[in-house]
């Protein structure tokens, strides 16, 4: 895959800060109604009234297409497989243009789709959290669904099984860590790449201005990597920001995991872009030393001068995010957890990156309590005016 300045930069720059990042190996509460700060909601580029917005609407869910692709990085001589979720095709009434028979729906020219890229778990692949890519495409996103060769599911697939957990543990590793953050760029450039080739499937359909990053668990922490999280400086302040990738626009961890070094005021102190972190009341690692209290020391180190959310499901254990069980787990699933993350995440993407001045009120407001149980907790906080 060819390389840009900006990559090989980036690059280097991180190749230089190696031994400084933190590396994460996996992965006092306010209840809803949390006071915000005022301050005007983003500049709107849709036009969706704040009384109607539904965050959970999808009229065209089964049009949305399916691709598996392979990128392939030249420069690390790695191949990352994604899967695309496409957002339906563009459809205008044959009968508004006197063109075709009325009550007719015709195709119109693909128009760019804001991007939506996803890192899944230890162990997991592209296929991961399916009803995430088919929901957030059916509402007009690119969804990429990203694999992490070397902690994928190769890690534990063809493995006894007495001896998983321990390929599994291996598999966490500061090498898989960088392998994966430097993944995100890669797929990032390719994707810019195939937006300008004539003939390909993504010609045309690929909005870069406006991109969300978003993961799982070792997915969290890929997440947390790209969007701002920093390395401890030597002074003991906050560091640098070597994997931060200028292109992302909004982070959602889900599941996420604090500093292994240094403290969450220097790793999360300098993200400059909304982040929502999403974790359950039995959330703790299946790899690794992960607790529920552990997985909320995020938000209250995320600076005063980003949007940030914080949701907390009731009940819910590390696999909530995801469509099937892990080993240990106690809890029956809850199907409305399943039904709030769609909810919250969906009007988190439509805020910040369609500039939705509806989603942002029914973030900030109290429309995420209508998806909500009475158990869950969801606190929220805008920016901080400046000046």
């Amino acid at each position: 895959m060819l390389q840009t300045t900006r990559s090989r930069a980036r690059r280097a720059t991180a190749l230089a800060l190696f031994a400084a990042l933190v590396t994460a190996a996996a992965a006092g509460p306010l209840r809803a109604g949390s006071s915000v700060q005022d301050e005007p909601a983003p500049a709107a580029r849709t036009t969706t009234p704040a009384s109607t917005y539904d965050p959970l609407a999808t009229a065209r869910i089964d049009e949305v297409r399916v691709v598996d692709l392979d990128v392939v990085d030249t420069e690390r001589e790695r191949t990352i497989p994604i899967r695309l979720y496409l957002p339906p095709e563009p459809v205008q009434s044959g009968a508004a243009n006197g063109t075709a028979t009325p009550g007719a729906a015709a195709l119109v020219a693909p128009v760019p789709a804001p991007v939506v890229v996803f890192s899944h778990g230890l162990g997991g692949s592209r296929e991961a959290s399916p009803y995430l890519g088919r929901h957030w495409a059916a509402r007009g996103y690119l969804c990429v669904f990203l694999q992490h060769p070397g902690s994928d599911e190769s890690v534990w697939k063809d493995v006894p099984r007495l001896r998983r957990m321990k390929a599994m543990r291996d598999a966490a590793s500061a090498e898989n860590y960088f392998l994966r953050v430097a993944d995100v760029p890669a797929v990032l450039d390719q994707l810019e790449l195939w937006n300008a080739l004539d003939g390909h499937l993504l010609h045309g359909r690929v909005d870069l201005e406006h991109v969300g990053m978003t993961g799982h668990s070792f997915g969290a922490v890929t997440t947390q990597a790209v969007s701002g999280q920093a390395a401890p400086g030597r002074s003991g302040g906050s560091g640098a920001q070597p994997f931060t990738d200028a292109r992302i626009d909004a982070a959602l961890a889900m599941s996420p995991s604090k500093p292994s070094t240094g403290t969450p005021a220097q790793a999360f102190g300098a993200v400059s872009i909304p982040w929502m972190l999403m974790t359950g009341t039995h959330d703790a690692g299946v790899i690794g030393d992960q607790t529920p209290q552990t997985r909320r020391e995020v938000y209250p180190y995320l600076p005063a001068t980003i949007d940030r959310y914080e949701l907390v499901l009731d009940g819910a254990e590390h696999s909530a995010f995801g469509e099937r069980g892990l080993p240990g787990e106690t809890e029956a699933r809850n199907p409305n957890h399943h039904r709030a993350i769609l909810a919250l995440s969906t009007a988190f993407w439509d805020a910040y990156l369609l500039g939705d001045a509806a989603a942002h009120a029914w973030l900030m407001g109290d429309g995420a309590r209508g998806v909500l149980e009475d158990g869950d907790v969801w606190q929220r906080a805008r920016a901080a005016q400046k000046g």
